[in-house]
């Protein structure tokens, strides 16, 4: 089977390589209209009153005239010694929205720059002005260990360029030349855009400068694994390695996202490509340039989505919320009273429908701001306050050693946690599963898993295990200590 991973669309291009390009020319309609902002509709005399009236293809040549001119070419180098560096390929809350074939792989993860074995590394990547003094946008991975930053304009003219800061949180990075009277682009609002509607991306993929693209929103608030913090716009606008970091507009020429990934098995464009929000974008931007680095807020929670099974098994109504399956000690969840099975299920009165909901609106919020959290325990909600915390790149979810529980109608053969795997965690009981089979395999229990309660209920030896397992229904929540992160695997029992 093929992998699938998202990749990055920054592409470096080697100095002295060479390729050959094979071009193909193909007739197209093309329907002309007033602007592009308004898309006529063609009426259909012969049609019958049960047919729909045709739809011209809009033209974007206009929006391409006004607002092109602001869109750049970035082109970076390094001394050959670096390799531009990349974000670990860690789980992260939020990607259980996506099928289980892709959650699970190991695959997801960003293409490094290639290097030349000799010489300066170059790559490419693209941009657009936000400012006339010459503020730029781009993507954090664009300029990654960048030694020298090159932006080229339109018109030809190129400058030198300073990073004035990157945030690889939401992948954003602003950039300064000395220039004055630059065109700029015009920022929209993401929250009005629509599924359906039309965009249109502009960069320079594969180092081809100012190339055009047009697509339609695929969809809205995507969570990708890696990405946690970011809800993407996706778009089947064609977007390849050299496009990162470059304007989505939609038909009014307003700048709604930053181009940023690609999901492709080639690395080359598949029909799925994401865009950072440009009121995301431009938040970082503002923060750059007033303090010189983004803060971002954290509760100190690992949680996972909630599916029908566990909703059935804490009582709720609908699989809605984002669980709670660890906290980290001494935490601003921990703090506030958060414990590992409650469900969030607003936060600040904003709804939380999935729970990859839930860390755009923590990120956004500053460190010591003060955050309520309406959470379901036991069969009841229940208001919290916390006080939020500053992210950093450390993992936020307890360190603790691996271990599991029991047999019979669950499927598993467990032992008790040894001394020295409890020594210097915060797991007092739990037990270790050593082999695994029928209800619990399926449902994805693992052999090294430690399970530290079920429904809830702590388990300390295997003995209680039986007896938890025994006395209860047909499905049950087990919470699993999985490396150094805890989740929830409701399992449907034999």
């Amino acid at each position: 089977m093929q992998t699938r991973t998202f990749r990055r669309t920054a592409v470096a291009l080697a100095v002295a390589g060479a390729f050959a390009i094979g071009v193909v020319s193909a007739d197209r309609i093309r329907f002309h209209q007033a602007s592009a902002a308004s898309v006529a509709t063609a009426p259909t005399p012969a049609a019958s009153a049960s047919t729909a009236p045709a739809a011209a293809l809009p033209d974007f040549s206009g929006l391409v005239q006004q607002y092109g001119p602001a869109v750049v070419n970035i082109t970076v180098t390094s001394d050959g010694h670096k390799v531009a560096s990349r974000d670990q390929d860690e789980d992260s809350p939020g990607t259980d929205e996506l099928p289980p074939f892709l959650r699970n792989s190991p695959f997801f993860r960003n293409i490094p720059m290639p290097q030349m074995p000799h010489g300066p590394m170059r790559g490419v990547g693209s941009g657009f002005i936000v400012s006339s003094d010459g503020v730029i946008l781009t993507n954090a991975h664009v300029v990654d260990d960048a030694d020298e930053v090159s932006v080229k304009l339109t018109d030809r003219r190129e400058f030198k360029a300073k990073v004035l800061g990157a945030d690889k949180t939401t992948d954003i990075a602003v950039l300064k030349i000395n220039a004055k009277d630059l065109p700029t682009v015009k920022i929209g609002n993401p929250e009005t855009t629509k599924v359906g509607e039309w965009v249109v991306a502009i960069g320079q993929p594969f180092g081809f400068e100012n190339t055009v693209t047009s697509g339609i929103v695929s969809a809205k608030a995507r969570a990708l694994p890696q990405d946690s913090y970011v809800r993407f716009i996706q778009t089947d606008a064609a977007v390849n390695p050299g496009n990162s970091g470059g304007p989505l507009f939609n038909l009014r020429g307003e700048v709604i996202g930053v181009n940023s990934q690609i999901f492709s098995r080639s690395g080359g464009f598949q029909g799925l490509a994401f865009a950072v929000p440009i009121d995301v974008a431009m938040q970082v931007k503002d923060e750059i340039q007033q303090h010189g680095k983004v803060s971002h807020g954290k509760l100190g929670i690992t949680i996972q989505e909630v599916g029908q099974g566990l909703a059935d098994n804490f009582g709720l109504n609908s699989p809605t919320g984002a669980l709670v399956s660890s906290v980290q000690k001494d935490g601003p969840g921990s703090k506030a009273g958060l414990q590992p099975g409650d469900v969030i299920l607003k936060f600040n009165g904003q709804p939380i429908s999935r729970s990859a909901d839930l860390p755009p609106l923590v990120a956004t919020m500053k460190p010591g701001s003060t955050a309520t959290l309406e959470v379901w325990r036991e069969g009841k909600s229940k208001e919290l306050t916390a006080t939020v915390g500053t992210l950093d790149n450390e993992q936020v979810a307890s360190n603790v050693d691996r271990s599991e529980v029991g047999k019979g109608r669950l499927g598993v053969a467990v032992r008790p946690l040894s001394a020295d795997e409890k020594r210097g965690t915060d797991i007092e009981g739990g037990v270790v599963v050593q082999d695994v089979g029928g209800p619990a395999a399926r449902a994805g229990v693992r052999p090294g898993d430690v399970i530290v309660a079920v429904n809830n209920t702590p388990v300390k030896n295997p003995e209680q295990l039986k007896e938890l397992i025994a006395k209860a229904g047909k499905t049950v929540a087990l919470l699993v200590q999985r490396e150094d992160a805890r989740i929830f695997i409701p399992v449907t029992l034999g």
